[in-house]
């Protein structure tokens, strides 16, 4: 017998808790794989490299998070996650925002392949989160 709860159990809910490991494992890898390429701009500070290696550990901590547990706070992580890094995406790409104190100047005005994948990704990893936490929520109210 399973230690996990029904609602943690049911095939929907480990379709829904895989689907968003693998949004936020492809926002992972995209920004690993395009992080040393965007250091170049600023070798000896932060960098957006640097941000974009942050960005891709934040991704697989939720990621296992999500996987591990299905929790709540586990959803509610990926959301933060993913959810941040899709509004960071499109803002940095419609809104020339200066440089600020040690973070970088990142507008980019274009848009590629890596680039698209990884804002889908997010956009739909925070989707998915959502609904995960709202599934979690409706299933406790029922479990009173």
């Amino acid at each position: 017998m399973s230690t996990l709860p029904a609602a943690r159990r049911r095939p929907r809910d480990v379709v829904l808790r895989l689907l968003v490991v693998a949004a936020l494992v492809i926002d992972a890898v995209v920004h690993f794989q395009l992080a040393p390429g965007y250091q170049l701009a600023a070798p000896g500070g932060i960098g957006q490299g640097n941000l974009f290696r942050l960005e891709a550990a934040a991704a697989l901590l939720a990621s296992l998070y999500v996987l591990v547990r299905g929790s709540r706070p586990a959803y509610a992580a990926a959301l933060l996650v993913a959810g941040s890094a899709f509004v960071v995406v499109l803002l940095y790409r419609y809104v020339d925002i200066p440089a600020m104190g040690p973070i970088p100047s990142m507008y980019e005005p274009v848009w590629f392949f890596e680039k698209s994948l990884s804002a889908v990704a997010e956009g739909v990893g925070a989707a998915l989160a959502a609904a995960g936490l709202f599934r979690q929520r409706r299933g406790s109210r029922r479990r009173r």
